[in-house]
C-alpha cells in the first residue's frame, strides 16, 4: 500500500461526522517533564513504538513539543507527510486531530509530528474560550481507534502541556539522577496534581522513569535512588534507562533502538519498560515476541 492510500484509508475510517466510532478506548499517556535534557522524547517514541512492536497495540504518538524532537527521531519510518498541521487542529482550522496522523512502518504505529508554528499556536490559545480543553475535544473520535494515544509534552508547563494533561489518563514523569532533575519532578507533580483538582480527576500517575542512569557512578546514583524512593516510593518504575551511545546513534539515524540495535542494553531497557507500562495499564503481561 502506497502512502498517500494509507492516509486516505485512514482518513476515511476515522474523519467526518458520518463516520461511526471505532471499538477501541484508547489510554492516553502523557510523558512529561519540567526541564529538558532528561530523555522525556526519548522515552515517549520507544514507549509507543514498543507497545506497538512487543504488544500488537494500535498506537498513535502525539508530539507536542515545538522542537519537533519526534519527527526527527521517527524520519526513517515514518511513510509519508499529510500536508496538515497539529497547530490547525488545535486552533480549530481543522476538523478533526485524524487530518494530521501519518503512518510509519512499524505496524500498529502512527505518528503526528509538530510543526513550526506550536510556539505561536500556544501564544494564540491562550485568548481560546476552555483553551485547556482543545486537545481532548480533538482527541474524542480518535480514541475510539486506538489503544494507547503517547503525547511528548514540551519540557514546562506550559499551555501545551496542560492541554496533555486534561486530554491524558495518566503521566509518566522522566527524570535523570540529578538534585536539578529532582526539583523538576516536584514541579512537575504540583502542575499534576492542580490539573487533577480542577481539570481532570481522572489523571493519575502512570509512575516516575529514571532515564540517563549512569551505571558507572554508583555512589551517585544510590544517593539520588535513595532520596526518589523516601519521597516517591511505589511510584518509581522499576525499569531505569541507562547512558548509551546506542540511542544517540539510533536517533541519527532516524529509528528506534529496537531496530538500530535490538540486542543492546538500551533495547533490552525499553523493551522492560514497555512491558512494565503494558501490566500497569492492562494488568498482565501480552508480548507478541522478545
Amino acid at each position: 500500500m502506497n502512502v498517500v492510500t494509507a492516509i486516505n484509508d485512514f482518513r476515511r475510517m476515522v474523519s467526518g461526522p458520518k463516520v461511526d466510532a471505532g471499538h477501541r478506548r484508547a489510554t492516553v499517556i502523557a510523558v512529561a517533564a519540567q526541564k529538558g535534557g532528561v530523555g522525556k522524547t526519548t522515552s515517549a517514541v520507544h514507549l509507543a513504538a514498543g507497545l506497538a512492536q512487543f504488544h500488537g497495540l494500535k498506537t498513535l504518538l502525539i508530539d507536542m513539543d515545538a522542537q519537533g524532537h519526534v519527527g526527527m527521531s521517527t524520519r526513517a519510518i515514518n511513510r509519508g507527510a499529510t500536508g496538515e498541521t497539529l497547530s490547525e487542529v488545535l486552533l480549530q482550522k481543522k476538523r478533526d486531530l485524524q487530518e494530521v496522523v501519518r503512518p510509519t512502518r512499524i505496524d500498529g504505529l502512527w505518528v503526528i509530528e509538530s510543526d513550526r508554528d506550536l510556539n505561536t499556536t500556544e501564544q494564540l490559545m491562550a485568548a481560546r474560550i476552555g483553551k485547556e480543553l482543545l486537545l481532548k475535544n480533538a482527541l474524542k473520535l480518535a480514541r475510539t481507534h486506538f489503544d494507547v494515544i503517547v503525547i511528548d509534552c514540551p519540557p514546562n508547563t506550559g499551555s501545551l502541556t496542560v492541554n496533555a494533561l486534561v486530554a491524558a489518563d495518566r503521566v509518566m514523569i522522566p527524570c535523570d539522577l540529578s538534585l536539578l532533575s529532582l526539583d523538576g519532578v516536584t514541579g512537575m507533580l504540583e502542575t499534576v496534581e492542580t490539573v487533577q483538582e480542577t481539570l481532570n480527576p481522572q489523571l493519575q500517575l502512570l509512575g516516575l522513569l529514571r532515564t540517563r542512569v549512569d551505571r558507572r557512578n554508583q555512589t551517585v546514583n544510590a544517593a539520588i535512588e535513595k532520596t526518589l524512593e523516601e519521597r516517591y516510593g511505589a511510584a518509581l518504575l522499576r525499569s531505569d534507562i541507562g547512558i548509551a551511545t546506542d540511542i544517540t546513534k539510533a536517533q541519527l539515524a532516524g529509528v528506534s533502538v529496537f531496530e538500530h540495535a535490538p540486542r543492546s542494553r538500551a533495547a533490552a531497557s525499553y523493551e522492560s519498560l514497555c512491558l512494565e507500562v503494558h501490566e500497569r495499564l492492562f494488568g498482565h503481561a501480552r508480548a507478541l515476541y522478545s
